[in-house]
């Protein structure tokens, strides 16, 4: 899966398997450097799977000024934009860049975490 904002490009992979076997690195998460880069390919991916599965329709991409603020993803349905954030970490400190919040006024933004990312997929919390 491929995500695009201008020129830049976020490459994203349907099984975190693959990714590991791409860079040859198999440790357990509390070993690696890269945990909150899987944490954000596997929402991605999922995210994708129910979208499909649902017969959701919207336009997916990421966003980035030149000053490197980013929004990891968002989507855009009916012109109504939800922007997501994800953080392996729930308690670093979570902020959206008002850059965005302030071009695009009445959109969602939400931060997804390993406690939040129930309603994200559509699976009922436990």
């Amino acid at each position: 899966m491929i995500l695009r904002q201008g020129q830049c490009w976020k490459v994203y992979f349907y099984d975190n398997g693959l990714r590991n076997a791409l860079i040859n690195s198999f440790n357990p998460l509390s070993l690696r450097a890269d945990t909150g880069v899987l944490w954000e390919n596997f929402m991605v991916s999922e995210r994708f799977k129910y979208l499909k599965t649902h017969d959701v329709w919207c336009n997916r991409f990421f966003w980035r000024t030149t000053a490197q603020q980013e929004i990891d993803y968002i989507e855009d349905a009916e012109g109504k934009l939800c922007g997501y954030e994800f953080k392996w970490n729930s308690v670093v400190k979570k902020s959206f860049p008002k850059t965005f919040l302030n071009a695009y006024p009445g959109s969602n933004a939400a931060f997804i975490t390993p406690e939040s990312f129930f309603e994200f997929l559509g699976v009922p919390a436990v």
